[in-house]
């Protein structure tokens, strides 16, 4: 899991996590070094920067307004993640992270048994995740999510889910260049469609 989530985090680049850097003893050498391979430097590309950028900014925005709006009490912009819960509240997670960290909480049992009503990724995974959090980017500098070369903004109509008329109100959304939104005048249904604005609002949101 803390593999694949690096991938958004890090522009699309496949690499192994680690968790310790390095162990020295009394005397200061170093007994044991992760020497992880940097995400550009002879790393694998799993997925197209551009889809790594767009995926960030959905989970960016389940931290800011979504299940994990709690996380806004670290006091970053640079946040984003994922809340998971299985069938029966069996498995609480979150997955998060920013461009230089990725961590990931889990709680459940070694044989798995619901953890109980509400307990939740949201409720028992994430309050771990901030702690540690809270603790490993203490001083460090955020850094703003920057789009890659290739991806436009479009405003769409959360009414329609199509682009707004020169780029008008909706809300603000990310695409591939070479795939924009139609527009909405351009395929809004005519007179006497049995389609109404409610029907897709409900199917997107």
């Amino acid at each position: 899991m803390l593999a694949a989530y690096s991938i958004f985090a890090n522009g699309g680049y496949r690499i192994t996590p680690y968790l310790i850097d390095r162990v020295v003893d009394s005397r200061g050498n170093v007994l044991s070094n992760a020497q992880p391979i940097a995400a550009t430097e002879g790393a694998e590309r799993a997925i197209d920067p551009r889809n790594a950028f767009i995926m960030t900014t959905m989970m960016r925005d389940v931290v800011r307004a979504g299940t994990a709006a709690r996380a806004m009490q670290l006091g970053r912009q640079d946040l984003a993640g994922k809340t998971g819960t299985t069938n029966d509240n069996v498995d609480a997670w979150f997955c998060g992270f920013n461009a230089s960290m990725v961590a990931i909480a889990w709680i459940g049992f070694d044989q798995p048994k619901t953890l109980g009503t509400n307990e939740t990724g949201a409720v028992a995974a994430l309050p771990i995740w901030m702690n540690f959090m809270a603790k490993v980017l203490k001083g460090v500098p955020e850094r703003p999510l920057q789009p890659p070369e290739g991806v436009i903004v479009a405003r769409i109509s959360p009414d329609t889910g199509l682009r707004e008329p020169e780029d008008r109100g909706g809300i603000a959304e990310y695409f591939y260049s070479e795939f924009p939104p139609k527009l909405r005048d351009d395929v809004l249904p005519g007179p006497g469609s049995s389609r109404g604005p409610g029907e897709i609002r409900n199917q997107l949101f």
